[in-house]
């Protein structure tokens, strides 16, 4: 309640009390929401300065003051997971939020790969493979997901908007389709609540999700930061771009109202002018989507992304560092997993058995991404859709949600399983031969197919050319008739290959290069 003052001083008084506000609690929380189990667990929000906060949660009473500022944080103690619970926070008020379960909280982010939702619904390239029986079979009350809208900023934002929905076939069509089936495989095995925090966006690129101190700290990748202030100083300058914006945009919704009345479907509307709002941009999601969820209590995160920046490959393994390592400080949890998934094969098979591409580069990348600590990563490159290899969003999201589970399963939850597909780790030349010996091989491993593909072998001259390959146990040796000094070995390396190595737990490997 704003605090009321007589009439008599109000006048005298206006400018020199401060405006109390209603206790608030950060965006993250609110009904059906899923608490992480085993954690001190953060709840925080903001009141009036000096203010008392209470919060009452599953026999817990936890009191604070506000700071000078008006914020306010406390930690509630470990809890196991269950629920349904309540919790109330009171200072001038109170707030009761309900229907509050305590299990495994993840954090989803990407490009749109991440973002694609079960169903079509209002977007083309969204929904998965057997969809409307996905739908219906998506009875999962104790799944819960926390979706956050597309809100970029130039400027850190400590709100985000969204809300907690309870897993149904009235809510799963609109839900990030990986995460989902990650969360219903991880539930299936551990039995308790899962929540999803999805914070993603199509053609977003890594940097967008990085703040700005991290970047700039960095000699590597510092230039990206300078490049989008100078794109915000020429914008700002420019006093009609935004109004040319804004009586284009109001053209095209005249004309989309039209074609819509008309049972036509509108085409797009104009571009908006501002950096800020532009998902390319570095820092401009954190501040929007990812700051205002800090720190809320989460197991670890999961990250689909990289299409987007074929610009910046060469430096995409720099920038995950960044991110990976500035989430884990922000969070202030230590380091804790992140699972990503390798990109998958793209557009029209390639013949040649070498062929460079800024995916193939974010593609090591990412396997080089590996010797982060607490880090798994999921191969894809087996998961273009069969039938449309153009179409850079597969449809089988339930591949993926499977694999991220057995990742996190494996490296998270401690069951002893095979969650990876073999790795490259060493070679040897044995004359006119090249031995490959991988990690995560299993129990042995195999060939999808009659003939092993994908490997290209070299001499010193570095010219590839396409290797025969047969499996050894754990190991691979391949050999060209026209190579008789062997020295360099490429496997899948085109953005789309005819690679089909696997183990025998049914993991594809990943591409890589021995040089």
């Amino acid at each position: 309640m704003r605090k009321i003052v007589s009439t008599i001083y109000f006048a005298t008084l206006l400018f020199s009390i401060p405006v109390f506000a209603n206790v608030q609690l950060a965006s993250p929380f609110g009904d059906h929401m899923v608490l992480q189990r085993n954690i001190k667990i953060p709840v925080w929000g903001i009141a009036d300065a000096g203010e008392n906060i209470t919060i009452v949660f599953n026999n817990q009473t936890v009191k604070t003051i506000t700071d000078k500022d008006g914020n306010w944080k406390i930690n509630l103690a470990k809890l196991p997971a269950g629920g349904p619970y309540k919790m109330t926070v009171t200072g001038k008020n109170t707030i009761t939020i309900s229907d509050v379960y305590v299990g495994e909280v993840w954090i989803c982010s990407g490009q749109s790969n991440m973002d694609m939702t079960v169903a079509k619904e209002d977007r083309y390239w969204c929904g998965v493979i057997n969809e409307a029986e996905e739908v219906a079979a998506a009875n999962y009350p104790t799944i819960r997901v926390f979706d956050v809208d597309f809100t970029p900023n130039e400027n850190l934002q400590n709100k985000v908007t969204g809300k907690w929905e309870i897993v149904s076939p009235q809510t799963v069509g609109h839900l990030s389709a990986a995460a989902y089936f990650f969360a219903r495989d991880i539930q299936k095995r551990l039995k308790i609540p899962i929540g999803l925090i999805t914070t993603a966006y199509g053609a977003s690129t890594a940097e967008a999700w990085i703040r700005k101190e991290a970047l700039q700290q960095n000699a590597t990748v510092n230039y990206l930061v300078d490049s989008f202030q100078a794109r915000l100083n020429r914008y700002y300058a420019d006093i009609e771009a935004p109004q040319k914006y804004e009586a284009a945009l109001a053209k095209f919704r005249e004309e989309a109202a039209k074609a819509r009345a008309e049972g036509k479907t509108p085409g797009r509307g104009p571009r908006n002018p501002n950096p800020a709002v532009d998902q390319h941009n570095p820092y401009v999601l954190w501040n929007g989507m990812v700051a205002p969820l800090v720190p809320y209590g989460i197991r670890g995160a999961l990250w689909y992304q990289g299409e987007s920046n074929g610009p910046t490959a060469t430096i995409y393994k720099d920038i995950m560092e960044i991110l990976i390592s500035d989430w884990r400080k922000q969070w202030g949890m230590g380091n804790f997993p992140f699972i990503y998934v390798q990109l998958a094969n793209h557009q029209k098979a390639v013949t040649e058995p070498v062929k460079n591409d800024p995916m193939v580069t974010v593609r090591d990348a990412q396997l080089q991404n590996l010797s982060i600590p607490n880090t798994a990563m999921v191969v894809a490159i087996d998961n273009a859709d069969p039938g449309d290899p153009g179409n850079i969003h597969p449809k089988n999201k339930q591949e993926i949600g499977r694999r991220l589970a057995l990742a996190a399963l494996g490296l998270v939850y401690g069951e002893k399983i095979v969650y990876s597909g073999p790795v490259f780790e060493k070679m040897t030349v044995e004359g006119n031969k090249i031995r490959l010996h991988f990690k995560n091989a299993g129990n042995g491993l195999e060939v999808k197919g009659d003939t092993l593909y994908g490997f290209a072998i070299a001499g010193p001259d570095k010219n590839f050319t396409w290797a025969d390959a047969r499996i050894d146990g754990n190991s691979v040796v391949i050999y060209s008739a026209t190579i008789s000094n062997p020295v360099a070995v490429r496997y899948g390396w085109a953005k789309n290959s005819s690679a089909n190595l696997f183990n025998k737990a049914g993991l594809p490997a990943s591409p890589f290069k021995t040089d």
